[in-house]
């Protein structure tokens, strides 16, 4: 059988091309008049203009969307700092520092709602980032097949559940339980401990920081957890089962092949989580106890920036109590900068020792 030569191939893009701008004189005739191949390289010439300026225009156009994100969160920066104003100018740095919240003789501190919102924030992501670190575990590398999808797909409608509901059944079916059954036992074990002991006495009423961060932690689960799963399935299964071949069991290729290739993720997924938790204000309004004292007992009822602002926003009447609140609203905006800012410098120095390695 005879091979086709070169000059049987077909002709590229760029030939085709020269021979419509630039056609040989062999094929100009009588048939293929020159008024024709001016109207072909009009019409190039205008689809090419066409194309250009349809480029301009998805060009503009979504750089116009990103800068509107900028330019929503300038704004918001400016609303909050004009609010927050006449607030730092009566009290001064002083008003981070101080723990008294009296709407009644207009004096206001930020203390008390600040610890409250670090502390269930804490709490929330003790409890739940090994919780979804074992969940993504489980559906990516143990589970069934049968049973991948049916939970993944329950993990997902969890994410979806309203916090409002994390709320109430917070109040009305955890709490009492966790007054009747689990204080109890925290009190008489964990309380007996020194040091740490003190974190668990008090009065058991079921509601306060450690109930809040306990629906906290139920309700960033889902996040992790669905992040986690997402990283984890991006793991290349050859590099999984070079390792079992070597002779590794499952933790070993986790702990040495998929959480190296995933750990970028996971820190993301887990500030994620972190940032949610953050600024939950409805479930967290029904179990902390909205009082304005601090107490070293997680028994106790604590307050928090969102559950604060939540309550008393459409509430206050003077000039600085309202200031106060935007105040609030303000160093709750930089303390979740802060921290998604620590944890972008923490991606960056993965990445960096990744490009050592």
């Amino acid at each position: 059988m005879n091979l086709p030569n070169d000059d049987m191939a077909p002709p590229g893009p760029l030939p085709v091309l020269q021979s419509v701008l630039h056609p040989p004189a062999s094929q100009v005739s009588a048939a293929t008049p020159a008024a024709d191949m001016t109207h072909a390289t009009r019409a190039l010439v205008a689809t090419m203009r066409n194309q250009r300026w349809q480029d301009f225009l998805f060009h503009k156009i979504t750089l116009g969307f990103a800068l509107s994100v900028l330019l929503v969160l300038v704004g918001i920066i400016i609303s909050l700092v004009i609010g927050a104003w006449p607030a730092f100018r009566e009290f001064g740095p002083a008003f981070i520092t101080t723990v008294e919240w009296d709407p009644v003789n207009d004096k206001y501190g930020a203390l008390i709602a600040i610890v409250g919102t670090l502390t269930t924030s804490f709490i929330a992501l003790l409890i739940a980032f090994p919780i979804s670190f074992g969940i993504a575990l489980f559906l990516t590398e143990i589970c069934p097949a049968w049973l991948r999808r049916p939970m993944g797909t329950a993990v997902e409608l969890l994410a979806g559940v309203p916090s409002i509901i994390y709320g109430m059944w917070g109040l009305f079916v955890f709490a009492p339980f966790f007054a009747e059954f689990v204080q109890p036992a925290l009190a008489a074990t964990i309380g007996h401990v020194p040091m740490i002991g003190q974190l668990f006495r008090g009065p058991m009423m079921g509601i306060g920081i450690l109930t809040a961060g306990l629906i906290l932690s139920i309700m960033i689960i889902p996040f992790i957890a669905s992040v986690m799963r997402d990283v984890f399935e991006v793991v290349p299964a050859v590099l999984k089962e070079s390792a079992y071949a070597l002779g590794c069991t499952k933790w070993e290729v986790v702990r040495k092949v998929v959480l190296p290739y995933t750990k970028i993720g996971v820190v993301g997924g887990v500030m994620l989580g972190l940032g949610r938790a953050l600024g939950e204000t409805m479930a967290i309004t029904f179990v902390i106890g909205n009082a304005n004292h601090l107490s070293w007992s997680l028994f106790a009822a604590g307050n928090s920036i969102a559950s604060t602002l939540a309550n008393e926003f459409a509430e206050a009447d003077t000039p600085l109590h309202v200031s106060s609140l935007f105040a609030l609203g303000l160093i709750l905006f930089v303390i979740t900068f802060i921290v998604l800012g620590a944890a972008k410098l923490m991606l960056v120095g993965l990445k960096r020792k990744e490009g050592t390695k």
